[in-house]
């Protein structure tokens, strides 16, 4: 059975004070100013969810995304924000550049092209930038190449041995990303990012892609989208010891909305299904923008 402790909830923090920013492309989502998301934060963890997974959206945005790792970029006040409040919860960060880059790209374009080796070094600087704030865990998305063991190899230098890595491990070129790219303001302006995401039609890849990343040091290792990835998330499990982790992502909670406002559906009943068959697959970790609906619902009745 799926329990609240093994949901991660996925939140949007923006620049500004008391700013809870409604984002309708998924109705019921926001985006918060970090003095907004403690109150938020509090909610969760007094719903017994244990961990939340931080998005920062900037003000400023350039080629490289250097917001993303500046040590008071929006994701690292909000980490010391959380952190200085809520001690046990797990605060979990994004690490990738497409939210804070002109381009809307995960990786250094130069000549219309990804420059992998560059990418990694902005990646290693915001991992320790969320490190150093108090982050807990440290998610990189980014589908470089590489990127577990750098970034790894940068924590430790930096004495954080112990921060673990959520891999992105199998990451789909997914048209279910959508509403998130509306909520980030990250849709890539130009191309898009199928050169280095991963063909659904590909499973042995991810497979490979997944202990690979486990080889470099990566202590979880997600897939994502979910529901497409039933079939990847069970041989994920079969493969390898770490926990793994599945993402219900931003279409697939857009398109339970989008039904169940039609009264096509039940809400209710879809999202403890959808959960459950996620949990079946062998998912240890579900990150799902409905954690909170689900936690009240998963909560024994009141004789």
């Amino acid at each position: 059975m799926v329990a609240p402790s093994d949901l991660v909830y996925p939140l949007f923090v923006k620049e500004g004070t008391n700013q809870r920013e409604p984002i309708p492309s998924m109705p019921g989502q926001y985006r918060w100013s970090v003095d907004r998301l403690i109150t938020e934060a509090d909610e969760v963890q007094a719903l017994g969810i244990p961990a939340v997974l931080l998005f920062g959206i900037p003000d400023h945005k350039d080629e490289r995304g250097s917001s993303g790792y500046d040590p008071e970029g929006v994701v690292q006040r909000a980490v010391r924000a959380l952190k200085g409040r809520f001690p046990d919860l797990c605060v979990v960060t994004d690490v990738c550049i497409d939210e804070y880059t002109s381009h809307g790209h995960c990786g250094i374009v130069k000549d219309g092209k990804i420059l992998n080796d560059e990418t990694l070094e902005c990646l290693c600087l915001m991992a320790a930038t969320h490190a150093e704030a108090g982050a807990d865990m440290v998610a990189p998305s980014d589908m470089m190449d590489g990127r577990v063991g750098a970034i790894r190899d940068a924590l430790d230098r930096r004495g954080f041995k112990d921060i673990p890595i959520m891999s992105y491990a199998a990451k789909y070129a997914s048209c279910l990303y959508r509403p998130f790219r509306d909520a980030a303001s990250s849709s890539p302006v130009f191309g898009d990012r199928s050169s280095y995401q991963m063909d659904p039609a590909n499973a042995r890849e991810a497979i490979r892609e997944v202990q690979l990343d486990v080889e470099e040091g990566a202590d979880v290792v997600m897939i994502k989208p979910a529901l497409p990835c039933l079939d990847i998330i069970a041989r994920t499990r079969a493969e390898v010891s770490v926990p793994v982790a599945a993402y219900q992502v931003s279409g697939e909670y857009s398109m339970i909305k989008a039904a169940t406002q039609q009264g096509w559906m039940d809400e209710s009943s879809v999202v403890l299904e959808t959960l459950l068959s996620i949990k079946r697959a062998g998912a240890d970790l579900i990150l799902t923008y409905y954690a909170k609906d689900a936690a009240r619902l998963l909560q024994p009745s009141c004789p």
